[in-house]
Protein backbone atom coordinates (compact mmCIF):
# COMPACT_ATOMS: atom_id res chain seq x y z
CA UNK A 1 0.00 0.00 0.00
CA UNK A 2 1.33 3.34 -0.70
CA UNK A 3 0.87 6.40 1.30
CA UNK A 4 1.38 9.99 -0.42
CA UNK A 5 1.61 12.86 1.55
CA UNK A 6 -1.17 16.07 1.28
CA UNK A 7 -0.45 18.30 -1.74
CA UNK A 8 -0.64 21.90 -0.43
CA UNK A 9 -3.39 23.35 -2.65
CA UNK A 10 -1.25 27.04 -2.29
CA UNK A 11 1.99 24.97 -3.23
CA UNK A 12 0.52 23.74 -6.62
CA UNK A 13 -1.58 26.99 -8.02
CA UNK A 14 1.89 28.68 -7.59
CA UNK A 15 3.86 26.02 -9.76
CA UNK A 16 1.41 25.75 -12.17
CA UNK A 17 0.77 29.54 -12.99
CA UNK A 18 1.58 30.89 -16.29
CA UNK A 19 4.52 33.02 -16.76
CA UNK A 20 2.95 36.81 -17.48
CA UNK A 21 4.23 40.29 -18.50
CA UNK A 22 2.73 43.00 -17.69
CA UNK A 23 3.04 46.39 -20.32
CA UNK A 24 1.84 49.84 -19.40
CA UNK A 25 0.86 52.81 -21.43
CA UNK A 26 -0.41 55.80 -21.87
CA UNK A 27 -2.39 57.26 -24.33
CA UNK A 28 -1.55 59.95 -26.89
CA UNK A 29 -3.78 61.56 -29.69
CA UNK A 30 -2.76 62.72 -32.76
CA UNK A 31 -3.51 66.15 -31.93
CA UNK A 32 -1.18 66.00 -29.30
CA UNK A 33 2.08 64.85 -31.61
CA UNK A 34 0.80 67.15 -33.70
CA UNK A 35 1.16 70.12 -31.57
CA UNK A 36 4.49 68.75 -29.72
CA UNK A 37 5.76 68.95 -33.63
CA UNK A 38 4.48 72.32 -34.50
CA UNK A 39 5.91 73.88 -31.18
CA UNK A 40 9.78 71.96 -32.28
CA UNK A 41 9.39 73.31 -35.87
CA UNK A 42 8.39 77.02 -34.74
CA UNK A 43 11.50 76.70 -31.72
CA UNK A 44 13.78 76.08 -34.59
CA UNK A 45 12.28 78.71 -37.08
CA UNK A 46 12.91 80.65 -34.58
CA UNK A 47 16.17 80.15 -34.29
CA UNK A 48 16.87 80.58 -37.29
CA UNK A 49 15.09 83.38 -37.80
CA UNK A 50 17.55 84.84 -34.82
CA UNK A 51 20.45 83.47 -36.13
CA UNK A 52 20.48 83.72 -40.21
CA UNK A 53 17.82 85.88 -41.16
CA UNK A 54 18.54 85.58 -45.01
CA UNK A 55 18.68 82.10 -44.23
CA UNK A 56 15.20 81.53 -42.92
CA UNK A 57 13.50 84.16 -46.00
CA UNK A 58 15.13 81.27 -48.11
CA UNK A 59 13.61 78.07 -46.69
CA UNK A 60 10.05 80.64 -46.42
CA UNK A 61 10.51 81.29 -50.47
CA UNK A 62 11.30 77.73 -51.07
CA UNK A 63 8.22 76.32 -49.57
CA UNK A 64 5.92 78.45 -50.80
CA UNK A 65 7.03 77.49 -54.28
CA UNK A 66 6.84 73.30 -53.71
CA UNK A 67 3.21 74.83 -51.72
CA UNK A 68 2.12 76.65 -55.28
CA UNK A 69 3.79 74.50 -57.59
CA UNK A 70 4.07 70.79 -56.60
CA UNK A 71 5.36 69.58 -59.13
CA UNK A 72 8.81 71.06 -58.12
CA UNK A 73 9.22 73.41 -61.09
CA UNK A 74 8.92 77.48 -60.75
CA UNK A 75 7.54 80.11 -62.81
CA UNK A 76 10.98 81.16 -64.15
CA UNK A 77 11.93 77.84 -64.72
CA UNK A 78 8.74 77.07 -66.56
CA UNK A 79 9.68 80.69 -69.11
CA UNK A 80 12.82 78.91 -69.74
CA UNK A 81 11.41 76.06 -72.47
CA UNK A 82 9.01 76.26 -75.32
CA UNK A 83 5.63 74.78 -75.33
CA UNK A 84 3.53 73.35 -77.62
CA UNK A 85 -0.20 75.47 -78.22
CA UNK A 86 -1.79 73.62 -81.21
CA UNK A 87 -0.95 69.99 -82.21
CA UNK A 88 -2.80 69.15 -85.27
CA UNK A 89 -1.90 65.49 -86.82
CA UNK A 90 1.09 63.40 -86.24
CA UNK A 91 4.02 65.31 -84.85
CA UNK A 92 7.18 63.57 -83.06
CA UNK A 93 10.16 64.84 -80.74
CA UNK A 94 13.57 63.81 -80.44
CA UNK A 95 15.12 65.35 -77.49
CA UNK A 96 18.75 66.69 -77.48
CA UNK A 97 20.12 63.51 -74.99
CA UNK A 98 17.68 60.88 -76.45
CA UNK A 99 18.02 58.69 -79.74
CA UNK A 100 14.33 58.22 -80.03
CA UNK A 101 11.13 60.01 -81.48
CA UNK A 102 8.22 60.51 -79.15
CA UNK A 103 4.71 61.52 -79.95
CA UNK A 104 4.03 65.28 -79.07
CA UNK A 105 1.41 66.68 -76.20
CA UNK A 106 0.58 69.74 -74.55
CA UNK A 107 3.11 68.73 -71.54
CA UNK A 108 6.18 67.99 -73.83
CA UNK A 109 8.57 70.80 -72.80
CA UNK A 110 11.28 72.08 -75.63
CA UNK A 111 14.90 73.05 -74.71
CA UNK A 112 17.86 73.63 -77.00
CA UNK A 113 18.93 71.23 -79.16
CA UNK A 114 15.38 69.46 -79.34
CA UNK A 115 13.82 67.80 -82.56
CA UNK A 116 10.49 68.67 -83.90
CA UNK A 117 9.28 66.74 -86.95
CA UNK A 118 5.44 67.08 -88.07
CA UNK A 119 3.49 64.21 -90.51
CA UNK A 120 2.06 65.13 -94.26
CA UNK A 121 -1.03 66.36 -92.61
CA UNK A 122 0.44 68.00 -89.39
CA UNK A 123 0.88 71.12 -87.54
CA UNK A 124 2.70 72.16 -84.64
CA UNK A 125 2.39 75.98 -82.94
CA UNK A 126 5.43 76.61 -80.59
CA UNK A 127 5.07 79.70 -78.02
CA UNK A 128 8.47 80.65 -76.38
CA UNK A 129 8.64 82.22 -73.02
CA UNK A 130 9.31 85.72 -74.80
CA UNK A 131 5.92 85.52 -76.62
CA UNK A 132 7.33 84.05 -80.12
CA UNK A 133 5.30 81.77 -81.46
CA UNK A 134 6.45 79.48 -84.44
CA UNK A 135 4.69 77.56 -86.92
CA UNK A 136 5.63 74.58 -88.30
CA UNK A 137 4.08 73.49 -91.34
CA UNK A 138 3.42 69.77 -92.99
CA UNK A 139 6.34 67.91 -93.44
CA UNK A 140 8.71 70.04 -91.77
CA UNK A 141 12.04 69.01 -89.58
CA UNK A 142 13.29 71.84 -87.20
CA UNK A 143 15.51 72.19 -84.53
CA UNK A 144 15.38 73.94 -81.27
CA UNK A 145 18.55 76.43 -81.76
CA UNK A 146 18.27 78.92 -79.39
CA UNK A 147 16.13 79.48 -76.50
CA UNK A 148 17.51 82.34 -74.27
CA UNK A 149 14.68 83.56 -72.26
CA UNK A 150 15.33 84.95 -69.08
CA UNK A 151 13.70 87.61 -67.38
CA UNK A 152 14.97 91.31 -66.82
CA UNK A 153 17.51 90.57 -70.07
CA UNK A 154 17.41 90.62 -73.59
CA UNK A 155 15.92 87.10 -74.97
CA UNK A 156 17.01 85.48 -77.82
CA UNK A 157 14.92 81.94 -79.81
CA UNK A 158 15.97 80.47 -83.05
CA UNK A 159 15.33 77.36 -85.09
CA UNK A 160 16.54 76.16 -87.65
CA UNK A 161 14.81 74.60 -90.31
CA UNK A 162 16.27 71.01 -91.92
CA UNK A 163 13.59 70.81 -94.19
CA UNK A 164 10.43 71.73 -94.81
CA UNK A 165 8.50 75.61 -93.92
CA UNK A 166 7.64 77.76 -90.85
CA UNK A 167 6.01 80.88 -89.78
CA UNK A 168 6.89 82.88 -87.14
CA UNK A 169 5.51 85.80 -85.32
CA UNK A 170 7.02 87.83 -82.69
CA UNK A 171 5.36 89.97 -79.50
CA UNK A 172 6.38 93.67 -78.45
CA UNK A 173 9.47 92.89 -76.52
CA UNK A 174 10.14 94.94 -73.90
CA UNK A 175 13.86 94.97 -74.34
CA UNK A 176 15.01 96.23 -78.19
CA UNK A 177 18.13 93.79 -77.91
CA UNK A 178 15.57 90.88 -77.84
CA UNK A 179 15.62 89.10 -80.85
CA UNK A 180 13.98 85.71 -82.50
CA UNK A 181 15.65 83.87 -85.45
CA UNK A 182 15.26 81.40 -88.01
CA UNK A 183 17.75 79.46 -89.91
CA UNK A 184 18.25 77.54 -93.37
CA UNK A 185 21.23 75.97 -94.58
CA UNK A 186 23.05 78.53 -95.05
CA UNK A 187 21.16 81.52 -94.76
CA UNK A 188 19.60 82.95 -91.62
CA UNK A 189 16.84 86.08 -90.54
CA UNK A 190 16.45 87.77 -87.20
CA UNK A 191 13.06 89.28 -86.85
CA UNK A 192 11.98 92.65 -85.07
CA UNK A 193 9.24 93.26 -82.44
CA UNK A 194 6.36 93.29 -83.88
CA UNK A 195 6.98 90.90 -87.05
CA UNK A 196 5.84 88.51 -89.02
CA UNK A 197 7.56 86.09 -91.48
CA UNK A 198 6.85 82.78 -93.48
CA UNK A 199 10.36 80.69 -94.23
CA UNK A 200 10.96 77.66 -96.25
CA UNK A 201 13.98 75.27 -97.06
CA UNK A 202 14.59 72.90 -99.51
CA UNK A 203 17.84 71.09 -99.35
CA UNK A 204 17.89 69.26 -102.42
CA UNK A 205 17.88 72.40 -104.62
CA UNK A 206 19.63 74.33 -101.57
CA UNK A 207 17.37 76.78 -101.91
CA UNK A 208 15.48 79.15 -99.68
CA UNK A 209 12.76 81.86 -98.95
CA UNK A 210 11.99 84.86 -96.41
CA UNK A 211 8.96 86.29 -96.56
CA UNK A 212 7.84 89.41 -93.93
CA UNK A 213 4.10 90.10 -94.00
CA UNK A 214 4.41 92.72 -91.56
CA UNK A 215 7.00 94.22 -89.27
CA UNK A 216 10.67 93.92 -90.52
CA UNK A 217 13.74 91.44 -91.19
CA UNK A 218 17.30 91.18 -91.40
CA UNK A 219 18.36 88.01 -94.04
CA UNK A 220 21.97 87.34 -93.99
CA UNK A 221 24.32 84.70 -95.72
CA UNK A 222 27.97 84.92 -94.94
CA UNK A 223 28.62 88.49 -95.43
CA UNK A 224 25.58 89.58 -97.61
CA UNK A 225 23.40 91.32 -95.66
CA UNK A 226 19.38 92.48 -96.73
CA UNK A 227 17.07 94.50 -94.98
CA UNK A 228 13.17 93.28 -95.89
CA UNK A 229 9.88 95.58 -95.43
CA UNK A 230 6.54 94.06 -95.21
CA UNK A 231 5.24 91.90 -98.46
CA UNK A 232 9.40 91.29 -99.52
CA UNK A 233 10.70 88.65 -100.24
CA UNK A 234 14.64 87.84 -99.99
CA UNK A 235 15.29 84.32 -101.87
CA UNK A 236 18.41 82.49 -101.67
CA UNK A 237 19.27 80.56 -104.52
CA UNK A 238 22.05 77.59 -104.61
CA UNK A 239 24.13 80.20 -106.17
CA UNK A 240 24.57 83.54 -106.75
CA UNK A 241 23.57 86.73 -104.59
CA UNK A 242 20.67 87.15 -102.78
CA UNK A 243 17.47 88.62 -104.53
CA UNK A 244 15.09 90.69 -103.22
CA UNK A 245 11.45 91.10 -104.79
CA UNK A 246 8.51 92.00 -103.62
CA UNK A 247 4.95 89.80 -102.94
CA UNK A 248 1.17 89.77 -102.81
CA UNK A 249 -0.05 91.83 -99.73
CA UNK A 250 -2.78 89.53 -97.87
CA UNK A 251 -6.34 90.21 -97.58
CA UNK A 252 -7.89 92.09 -94.53
CA UNK A 253 -10.38 90.08 -93.50
CA UNK A 254 -13.78 92.28 -92.69
CA UNK A 255 -16.83 89.40 -92.37
CA UNK A 256 -17.54 87.76 -90.01
CA UNK A 257 -15.64 89.26 -87.23
CA UNK A 258 -13.41 87.15 -85.04
CA UNK A 259 -14.94 85.03 -82.30
CA UNK A 260 -18.11 86.45 -83.87
CA UNK A 261 -21.21 84.35 -83.41
CA UNK A 262 -24.14 83.58 -86.04
CA UNK A 263 -27.28 82.27 -84.83
CA UNK A 264 -29.29 80.61 -87.76
CA UNK A 265 -32.57 78.56 -87.40
CA UNK A 266 -31.67 75.88 -89.68
CA UNK A 267 -27.35 76.44 -90.36
CA UNK A 268 -26.96 73.60 -92.93
CA UNK A 269 -29.05 75.86 -95.36
CA UNK A 270 -28.02 79.17 -94.19
CA UNK A 271 -25.84 81.21 -95.69
CA UNK A 272 -22.88 82.84 -94.17
CA UNK A 273 -21.78 85.96 -95.87
CA UNK A 274 -17.59 86.31 -96.14
CA UNK A 275 -15.90 89.37 -97.16
CA UNK A 276 -12.55 90.74 -97.01
CA UNK A 277 -10.67 93.94 -98.40
CA UNK A 278 -9.54 94.04 -102.04
CA UNK A 279 -5.56 93.73 -102.46
CA UNK A 280 -3.57 95.88 -105.08
CA UNK A 281 -2.97 93.63 -108.38
CA UNK A 282 -5.21 90.85 -107.43
CA UNK A 283 -7.44 89.11 -109.58
CA UNK A 284 -8.77 86.34 -107.82
CA UNK A 285 -9.03 85.07 -104.08
CA UNK A 286 -9.41 81.86 -102.48
CA UNK A 287 -11.39 81.14 -99.25
CA UNK A 288 -10.69 78.12 -96.59
CA UNK A 289 -13.08 77.12 -94.27
CA UNK A 290 -12.31 74.59 -91.43
CA UNK A 291 -12.77 73.28 -88.18
CA UNK A 292 -9.14 73.56 -86.87
CA UNK A 293 -6.89 76.92 -86.53
CA UNK A 294 -4.37 74.93 -87.85
CA UNK A 295 -6.61 74.25 -91.32
CA UNK A 296 -5.65 70.81 -91.23
CA UNK A 297 -9.48 70.09 -91.93
CA UNK A 298 -10.96 72.02 -94.91
CA UNK A 299 -14.94 71.90 -95.11
CA UNK A 300 -15.05 74.64 -97.82
CA UNK A 301 -12.75 76.16 -100.44
CA UNK A 302 -13.69 79.03 -102.96
CA UNK A 303 -11.89 81.06 -105.70
CA UNK A 304 -13.93 84.10 -106.68
CA UNK A 305 -13.09 86.96 -108.59
CA UNK A 306 -14.57 89.44 -105.82
CA UNK A 307 -14.37 90.54 -102.53
CA UNK A 308 -17.00 88.62 -100.84
CA UNK A 309 -18.34 85.12 -100.75
CA UNK A 310 -21.83 83.39 -99.23
CA UNK A 311 -21.15 79.96 -98.32
CA UNK A 312 -23.92 77.19 -96.91
CA UNK A 313 -24.12 73.66 -95.85
CA UNK A 314 -21.94 74.46 -92.78
CA UNK A 315 -23.30 72.05 -89.51
CA UNK A 316 -23.14 73.84 -86.35
CA UNK A 317 -20.15 74.30 -84.71
CA UNK A 318 -16.58 76.47 -84.53
CA UNK A 319 -15.19 77.58 -87.91
CA UNK A 320 -11.74 79.25 -89.05
CA UNK A 321 -11.56 81.11 -92.28
CA UNK A 322 -8.68 82.76 -94.20
CA UNK A 323 -8.28 84.28 -97.64
CA UNK A 324 -5.29 84.66 -99.82
CA UNK A 325 -4.89 86.38 -103.31
CA UNK A 326 -4.12 85.78 -106.59
CA UNK A 327 -2.25 88.39 -109.63
CA UNK A 328 -2.40 87.86 -112.98
CA UNK A 329 1.12 85.83 -113.09
CA UNK A 330 -0.98 83.28 -110.64
CA UNK A 331 1.51 84.17 -107.89
CA UNK A 332 -0.52 83.73 -104.48
CA UNK A 333 0.16 86.02 -101.86
CA UNK A 334 0.85 84.46 -98.12
CA UNK A 335 -2.25 83.46 -95.89
CA UNK A 336 -4.00 86.12 -94.51
CA UNK A 337 -4.36 86.24 -90.61
CA UNK A 338 -7.53 83.57 -89.50
CA UNK A 339 -10.40 84.29 -88.55
CA UNK A 340 -13.14 82.12 -86.08
CA UNK A 341 -16.30 82.16 -85.52
CA UNK A 342 -19.37 80.26 -83.97
CA UNK A 343 -22.49 78.63 -86.24
CA UNK A 344 -25.58 78.29 -83.24
CA UNK A 345 -28.63 76.41 -83.98
CA UNK A 346 -31.55 78.42 -82.84
CA UNK A 347 -34.26 76.31 -80.59
CA UNK A 348 -37.66 76.14 -81.19
CA UNK A 349 -38.07 77.48 -77.48
CA UNK A 350 -36.50 81.19 -77.50
CA UNK A 351 -36.76 81.45 -73.90
CA UNK A 352 -33.59 81.41 -71.69
CA UNK A 353 -31.70 82.83 -68.73
CA UNK A 354 -28.22 84.92 -69.49
CA UNK A 355 -27.47 87.75 -67.75
CA UNK A 356 -24.70 90.19 -67.55
CA UNK A 357 -23.85 91.10 -63.88
CA UNK A 358 -20.47 92.80 -64.80
CA UNK A 359 -17.19 92.97 -66.21
CA UNK A 360 -13.70 93.83 -64.72
CA UNK A 361 -10.41 94.21 -66.29
CA UNK A 362 -7.21 92.67 -65.06
CA UNK A 363 -4.73 93.77 -67.09
CA UNK A 364 -5.34 92.99 -70.34
CA UNK A 365 -7.81 90.24 -69.32
CA UNK A 366 -11.32 90.86 -68.89
CA UNK A 367 -13.82 88.87 -66.14
CA UNK A 368 -17.15 88.30 -66.91
CA UNK A 369 -19.32 87.72 -64.29
CA UNK A 370 -23.39 86.80 -64.97
CA UNK A 371 -25.71 84.47 -64.27
CA UNK A 372 -28.13 81.34 -66.57
CA UNK A 373 -30.07 78.70 -66.31
CA UNK A 374 -28.87 75.68 -64.42
CA UNK A 375 -26.94 72.79 -66.78
CA UNK A 376 -27.00 75.71 -69.65
CA UNK A 377 -24.20 75.51 -71.86
CA UNK A 378 -21.51 79.20 -72.55
CA UNK A 379 -19.42 80.41 -74.89
CA UNK A 380 -17.82 83.25 -74.59
CA UNK A 381 -15.91 84.56 -77.54
CA UNK A 382 -15.59 81.00 -78.80
CA UNK A 383 -14.09 79.31 -75.56
CA UNK A 384 -16.61 77.27 -73.21
CA UNK A 385 -17.19 78.40 -70.18
CA UNK A 386 -16.23 75.23 -67.72
CA UNK A 387 -17.29 76.30 -64.85
CA UNK A 388 -20.98 77.39 -64.23
CA UNK A 389 -22.26 76.79 -60.85
CA UNK A 390 -25.37 74.52 -59.52
CA UNK A 391 -27.53 77.65 -59.47
CA UNK A 392 -26.54 78.98 -62.88
CA UNK A 393 -24.09 81.96 -61.83
CA UNK A 394 -20.55 81.83 -63.62
CA UNK A 395 -17.21 83.56 -63.41
CA UNK A 396 -15.37 83.46 -67.05
CA UNK A 397 -11.64 85.20 -67.83
CA UNK A 398 -10.85 85.92 -71.44
CA UNK A 399 -7.69 85.11 -73.21
CA UNK A 400 -5.52 88.22 -73.39
CA UNK A 401 -6.67 91.22 -75.45
CA UNK A 402 -5.11 94.11 -77.40
CA UNK A 403 -5.30 97.70 -76.29
CA UNK A 404 -8.39 99.13 -77.31
CA UNK A 405 -12.17 98.57 -77.78
CA UNK A 406 -13.56 94.83 -78.02
CA UNK A 407 -16.83 93.44 -78.37
CA UNK A 408 -17.41 90.71 -75.98
CA UNK A 409 -20.19 87.55 -76.70
CA UNK A 410 -21.68 85.33 -74.86
CA UNK A 411 -23.71 82.61 -76.35
CA UNK A 412 -25.80 80.50 -74.45
CA UNK A 413 -27.85 77.06 -74.82
CA UNK A 414 -30.42 75.40 -72.68
CA UNK A 415 -31.45 71.93 -72.60
CA UNK A 416 -34.83 72.68 -74.08
CA UNK A 417 -33.34 74.15 -76.99
CA UNK A 418 -33.54 77.76 -76.52
CA UNK A 419 -30.55 79.68 -76.97
CA UNK A 420 -29.43 83.19 -75.84
CA UNK A 421 -26.55 85.70 -76.74
CA UNK A 422 -25.53 89.58 -74.84
CA UNK A 423 -22.50 91.22 -75.89
CA UNK A 424 -20.78 93.67 -73.63
CA UNK A 425 -17.82 96.08 -74.76
CA UNK A 426 -14.28 96.08 -73.35
CA UNK A 427 -11.90 98.86 -73.84
CA UNK A 428 -8.53 97.79 -72.68
CA UNK A 429 -5.98 100.37 -72.16
CA UNK A 430 -2.40 100.69 -73.75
Amino acid sequence: MTTQAPVDPKQTQTQHKDPRVQVYWQAVTYKTVLGYGLLLAAIIGAGIYLAKPDLYATVIRKINEKVSNPDGETASDDQKHAKFVNLDGKVQVKKVNSVQWVEADFKTLLDKGDLVQTGPDANARITFGDGTIYTVKPDTLVTVEENTTESNRPTSVAVRINTGSVDLRTPNWSSPDSKAGVSTEDANAQLRSNSRAAVKSDPEKKESEFVVSSGSAQVQRGEEKIDLAPYEKATIPSGGAIQRSTVLAPPDLVEPLNLAPIIAENPKIFSVHFEWKAVPNAVSYNLRISTTAMFTKTVKEAKVTGTSADISGLDPGDYFWNVTAVDGKKQTSELSEFFKFTLVAQGKSQSMVLEIDGTQLHGHVAEIVGRTEPGAALIVNGQSVPNIAPDGTFRHFTEQLDPGQHTISIIGSNRRGGTAMKTVSIVVPK
